[in-house]
């Protein structure tokens, strides 16, 4: 594991692209495609339309998608030369926790969309690929197994949980206590999601996974959640014989564990449109972990944030899933990231949207994050591969990350700024 060697220094980037060059000798190739669009496209091609339609989909006509994409191209990397960088260090420190380097994998909902075989071959195989890398997962409120199931396949490895704020606070304060239980060691609360954006992928095919008992698997396996199902009155009988496309539904629930009342239970409760700044004082209360919010995109925000009680933001865009034709993340990051340090100069500044590549995570930590969560690649790397896949993907976009750091004569994550931009950039 190469993580144990990365903590002091690294050579990562070298190790990773000898190992393809040397395999290439005697016909092997990558386990997964090294170049982003390639990896897109391959995933595609394996996932069903509803699974690709879920997860690689966006809001609206996925302008925001593409514009997260292209934000990228407008901070350009200026290389500098004669640097000692024979030693480099990826690794960083986020809320008091060593690293092996500064990316997470963000929370994905409804895995088993991405793969074949069901819910054992979702975040199990995950937490076993972060594991073996060292790398913290965010476990998902809407994951296709318990997060109990997740902690275990994760062992020793970090962890923090994703919450969405369900309209019962019971539900919410179960979570938490749960994920606490499981070693989780920061609660995420996603905050651009109690509402479900519009998405024409999904809408076209008329199907949410949520509907057939996929992705609930935290509500099911859930005690207060479990109380809210028993305390719903029993659906009338009779009624127009269900179609089979409804036969199909209510087999996908059983196969999934889940029944009717258990889909219409998390359907009533799922999410609160009416959160305000206020109600982070009731979740400050009620867990000791450090609190980031995720989904900020306006300084403003980020300031209310942390005088409310949070301990950290996530600048997101949620990967253009929510809102169409909005501000691109990488273009609110600087901002956001200001007003942060100048508030509190220790809340950690994450990022999230449209990173695909260790360049990416270069700029990113150069306009202001202290870390980046990656997303969709390496669900596409679990689609084609499995455990390999998201490991092979996290290890290349980490090797190119190094390699660049190495040609930009950067030493270490920490060194990395603004001044690596090309000037117009760092404005």
């Amino acid at each position: 594991m190469w993580h144990d060697r990365a903590v002091t220094h690294t050579d990562v980037g070298r190790s990773v692209q000898s190992a393809v060059y040397r395999a290439g000798v005697y016909g092997r190739r990558p386990v997964v495609p090294v170049a982003p669009g390639a990896l897109e496209a391959a995933a595609r091609r394996r996932m069903t339309a509803r699974g690709w339609g879920y997860i690689g989909g966006g809001a609206g006509a996925e302008r925001t998608m593409a514009a997260n994409v292209a934000a990228f191209a407008r901070h350009p990397i200026m290389p500098r030369q004669m640097v000692d960088v024979a030693e480099r260090s990826l690794a960083t420190t986020l809320l008091g926790r060593e690293l092996p380097a500064p990316l997470l994998l963000a929370p994905i909902g409804a895995l088993e969309l991405a793969v074949r075989g069901g819910p054992a071959h979702a975040e199990p195989p995950v937490a076993r690929a972060a594991r073996d890398l060292g790398v913290p997962v965010v476990i998902s409120s809407q994951a296709s197994t318990p997060m109990e199931a997740t902690a275990a396949a994760l062992g020793d490895s970090p962890r923090w949980f994703q919450l969405y704020w369900s309209k019962d606070d019971d539900v919410a304060a179960s979570f938490v206590e749960r994920a606490e239980a499981a070693g989780a060691e920061a609660i995420v609360v996603t905050l651009d999601t109690h509402v479900l954006g519009w998405r024409p992928r999904d809408l076209d095919l008329g199907y949410l996974p949520f509907v057939r008992g996929e992705g609930i698997a935290q509500y099911t396996s859930d005690p207060a959640f479990r109380r809210l199902v028993a305390s719903r009155p029993a659906p009338a009988g009779g009624g127009e014989r269900p179609t089979p496309s409804a036969v199909r539904a209510l087999l996908t629930m059983r196969r999934h564990g889940a029944t009717r009342a258990d889909v219409e239970t998390f359907l009533d409760v799922f999410s609160r449109s009416s959160l305000t700044w206020a109600d982070l004082a009731w979740l400050r209360e009620r867990t000791h972990l450090p609190i980031l919010v995720k989904g900020v995109q306006h300084p403003d925000d980020a300031r209310r944030a942390l005088d409310a009680g949070a301990d950290g933001v996530v600048v997101s865009n949620h990967g253009g899933r929510q809102v169409d034709n909005a501000v691109a993340s990488l273009d609110t990051l600087p901002a956001v990231a200001a007003a942060v340090r100048a508030a509190r100069p220790d809340a950690p500044v994450l990022f999230d949207s449209g990173v695909r590549t260790g360049a990416d995570v270069f700029v990113a930590l150069a306009l202001g994050a202290d870390a980046v969560l990656l997303g969709r690649p390496w669900v596409y790397g679990l689609a084609l591969a499995g455990q390999d896949g998201v490991r092979a993907v996290v290890q290349h976009v980490l090797a190119e990350l190094d390699l660049t750091m190495a040609l930009a004569g950067v030493r270490s994550v920490g060194e990395i700024g603004p001044e690596q931009l090309a000037p117009a950039a760092a404005n």
